[in-house]
């Protein structure tokens, strides 16, 4: 799964790398989580003949997706994941998976090394060579009751590479560049026809980088949170002692 990444290049950066259009400044965010805004990049609608614009349009979406045919949302499940293997034939993404394909512009993301039932080593996993990465992810407009629209999205996610599973058994599926326009294409490219793409990254592609539990709070959302992280040596244990015990009794003699 993916529940925690970051976007920290620039605003020029991120739009050089997604084909999109200008982008307004933005901070950068080190620890982005469900129902925040993220950045996302879909197929602009057709231009007229002679349009310089590009060809693909940037929209921030809520992080967690809500098909069209809910009614009540209170209750629903936050769908910040979905599960590539099964997207196409999902109720809740089959729609999207046709129809709104996206990429999510990332430095890299977080993820849990389980230790029993609770969260164990957090890991910061990132591109080896430095840059941006693009994630496969969906998006659907979400009609509310009082009539106001919401974008929501959420990441497509693989069976991880063999350098990515001795720590969650799940990835987030990576687009390549030279794939992006194929990926976006959803008015000529039937999920079928972009299966190839939802595979893992190759083992050489990400590092992971150990850092501290910092990350496991939403609140903490500055560059600390990727700081290698070190655990301290469990102590020694003592020998056990092979002297005889001394006789501590008192005694009058």
């Amino acid at each position: 799964m993916c529940g925690r990444f970051a976007l920290t290049a620039t605003a020029d950066q991120t739009a050089a790398f997604l084909g999109v259009g200008e982008l307004q400044d933005f901070p950068a965010r080190y620890n982005i989580a469900p129902t925040q805004p993220i950045l996302m990049a879909l197929a602009a609608p057709p231009r007229p003949p002679g349009s310089n614009l590009p060809d693909r349009e940037a929209l921030l979406v809520r992080w967690g997706l809500i098909p069209a045919w809910v009614k009540e949302t209170r209750g629903f499940p936050l769908l910040f994941n979905a599960r590539s293997e099964e997207a196409a034939g999902k109720a809740s993404f089959r729609t999207a998976m046709r129809h709104r394909r996206a990429l999510v512009p990332a430095s890299g993301f977080y993820e849990w090394q389980q230790s029993g039932a609770a969260k164990g080593q957090a890991y910061w996993i990132r591109p080896r060579h430095g840059g941006l990465v693009a994630f496969a992810a969906l998006m659907e407009t979400y009609a509310e009751s009082g009539g106001s629209e919401m974008d929501t999205g959420a990441l497509l996610t693989t069976a991880a590479n063999p350098a990515i599973a001795n720590i969650h058994h799940r990835m987030p599926v990576v687009i390549e560049e030279k794939d992006f326009g194929r990926w976006l294409d959803c008015r000529h490219q039937e999920p079928r026809d972009v299966a190839d793409l939802l595979k893992p990254a190759q083992p050489d592609f990400f590092e992971a980088i150990p850092v501290s539990s910092l990350v496991n709070k939403v609140a903490n959302t500055g560059p600390e949170v990727q700081e290698r992280f070190e655990a301290p040596p469990e102590p020694k244990q003592k020998a056990p002692s092979t002297k005889a015990p001394e006789d501590t009794q008192m005694s009058l003699f």
